[in-house]
């Protein structure tokens, strides 16, 4: 398959999950009023179903076989599931309150992020097999990866301006919800181009499928798989914390208009977009994992500036040097993740894409648990439990989450990523212990 209609599927889930992990506190929590201790306790339940569910889908992926390919009628069944489960997740009636409320949110906040589960499981699984070269493989990330930024001029950028401003107020949710309705139609749309030109190589459907838990077994017994998962994990956790309470820090750690997010966010994307064929060049000349480690680097100096903040201008300039390393990590983690799977495949003679991506998507899908772990402090630190009952300094308790919190994260990762040797295109991994 072409690189650009794969990058289009990236645009598809990009639009509808982006605006759930940045949207959700402002429209549960700040505004109908959800206790963020029960925010936790549901990204809790989430992260032990994820957990699960995330190889599961992969093994059932690698296992699959039928005309269409393994992976495809995968992804034919999340992408509308996600869209469906999306639209909902932002169309809570205004009559729950209590329980209620807990019960909607939890329901489809699981559903989308299982959807999405499921067609990313196939969908990253898609980019070792389609482009084996290193050097075609950088490229057609980098288009995805741009698809993604779009997708998020849309979900994360336009949409505080959208709906508070727009189709809607900063205090109701009427506009949240009719923006999820325009962008699940968007979302339908690129999603039938991109599964409508997947193709596969059928030669991989002839191979033994390989068994759950001697498979698993394999992964965990990888030392670099859980190195880079962790690493991952450290890249993926601030950004999504960041991205989550970004509409709160301008609200209360900024004292603005929640709208004012579109700048802060269109900057940022706009400056990763800027530098992400940079990024790539880098990365095709002298491989990922330098640009890799640089990357962690410039996101965790980035969360600095930030933390002190109280302007919008300064807040600008802190988010842009989050977002050069960001664009940096969005060029390299993939590939670094793809060389594993390369040399697992030469070491078993067996191509099981899908589970070993979704053992790697456990990682990234802590994200959810960990923001809910980190909101649930801000009850205890400073009193905030809902825009109902904010406690006396909510503009403190938004900074320690959106920059603090991502800052510590993001050092870890410079850590780990400098301690860990990433196999050659070509070398196999070090036997296990």
């Amino acid at each position: 398959m072409s690189a650009g209609r794969f990058a289009v599927g990236m645009f598809g889930s990009s639009i509808p999950i982006n605006m759930v992990r940045a949207s959700m506190l402002l429209y549960y929590v700040d505004l109908r009023g959800l206790d963020v201790r029960a925010y936790g306790i549901v990204m809790a339940i989430y992260a032990v179903i994820d957990a699960v569910d995330n190889p599961v889908l992969g093994y059932f992926s690698d296992r699959t076989r039928s005309r269409w390919g393994r992976r495809r009628p995968w992804l034919r069944l999340a992408a509308p599931l996600i869209v469906a489960s999306f639209i909902a997740f932002f169309a809570a009636p205004q009559s729950l309150d209590g329980i209620g409320l807990v019960i909607w949110f939890a329901v489809f906040a699981i559903l989308t992020e299982a959807a999405d589960s499921m067609f990313a499981a196939n969908y990253t699984s898609l980019l070792p097999e389609a482009f084996p070269r290193e050097h075609d493989r950088a490229l057609a990330n980098a288009l995805r990866q741009g698809f993604q930024l779009l997708a998020m001029v849309l979900s994360v950028a336009v949409t505080p301006w959208l709906a508070t401003q727009v189709l809607g107020t900063q205090d109701e949710t009427i506009g949240f919800t009719r923006t999820a309705l325009i962008y699940g139609a968007i979302a339908l749309v690129a999603f039938f181009i991109f599964v409508t030109g997947v193709r596969e190589d059928p030669e991989r459907q002839k191979e033994t499928p390989p068994g759950f838990f001697h498979s698993v077994g394999d992964i965990l017994r990888t030392p670099l798989f859980w190195a880079v998962g962790i690493a991952s994990a450290c890249y993926l956790i601030p950004l999504a914390i960041t991205l989550s309470g970004m509409q709160l820090y301008v609200k209360y750690s900024l004292s603005s208009h929640v709208g004012h997010t579109t700048t802060i966010m269109g900057v940022a994307i706009a400056v990763a977009a800027l530098l992400l064929p940079v990024w790539t060049s880098l990365v095709r000349r002298f491989g990922a994992p330098p640009v890799w480690r640089a990357g962690f680097v410039v996101l965790a100096l980035g969360y600095v500036p930030m933390t002190f903040a109280h302007t919008l201008p300064a807040a600008i300039f802190g988010t842009s040097i989050v977002a050069i390393g960001w664009s940096g990590l969005l060029s390299s983690n993939d590939l670094i993740q793809a060389r594993i799977l390369d040399a697992d495949a030469r070491r078993h003679g067996v191509h099981r894409e899908g589970i070993f991506m979704s053992a790697f998507g456990v990682f990234a899908r802590l994200t959810g648990a960990l923001s809910g772990v980190a909101l649930t402090t801000l009850a205890l630190i400073y009193g905030y439990y809902s825009g109902e009952n904010p406690g006396e300094n909510p503009g403190d308790a938004f900074r320690l989450y959106t920059a603090i919190y991502p800052l510590i994260f993001a050092t870890v990762g410079v850590l780990i990523s400098n301690l860990i040797k990433v196999p050659r295109p070509g070398e196999d991994l070090e036997p296990a212990p």
